[in-house]
Order: C-alpha cells, then structure tokens, then sequence
C-alpha cells in the first residue's frame, strides 16, 4: 500500500527545498527573492515549477533551473519534477519578500 501524500504539505517540503538554492549573484535564496512564480503538485507527486530569471541574460540559465529540479526531485515524495523558465511578467525587484529586501538594504 502507497502512502499518500498531502499535496500541501509536498509543496511546503517543497518552498523548503527552493529556499537552501541562491542566485550567485544576490545573497539571497531563490524563492523570497521572487524567482519562483508557483509550484504546482498533482495527486501523483508529480512537480511543475514555474520560475524566472532576474533577467533572459543571466550567467546562470543553465545552470539555476537544473539545480532546482534536482534538488526538487531528491524528495523522496517526489516522483517527477520539470522547471519551466518564463519571463512573462518579468522580474523586478517588487517580487522580492521583504525578507529579502531587508537583506539587501532596500528597505
């Protein structure tokens, strides 16, 4: 018998894992710095992500979204997980939490 899982807290598990990725560039982890624009979990543990870049250039498009679907997919919960980059809307700095501008001294 499979043990089922709670979609919410999947994605909490989730927001956890995103939170420990940082950009290179920014002290700051990937998700308060509004780079991840939702996480989607299906009944069958299967994981889209949809993230964005700071900007279409960045010296880490390659690299970043790989990372995320690695890291993702080592949950053990996790049966698949696929990252889609999107610059629809663009990031700007209004995406960040205000953790993440405390940080960078924008507030």
């Amino acid at each position: 018998m499979s043990t089922i899982i709670d979609p919410q807290e999947l994605g909490d598990k989730i927001v956890g894992v995103l939170k420990t990725i940082y950009d290179p560039e920014i002290p700051v982890d990937i998700y308060e710095l509004g780079l991840i624009y939702d996480v989607f979990v299906n009944e069958k543990s299967d994981v889209k992500i949809l993230m964005t870049l700071t900007t279409p250039n960045c010296p880490v498009a390659e690299t970043l979204p790989a990372e995320v679907e690695e890291k993702v997919k080592s949950l053990p919960s996790v049966q698949s997980a696929e990252v889609e980059i999107t610059f629809d809307p663009p990031w700007t700095q209004d995406l960040m939490s205000e953790e993440a501008k405390l940080e960078l001294g924008l507030l």
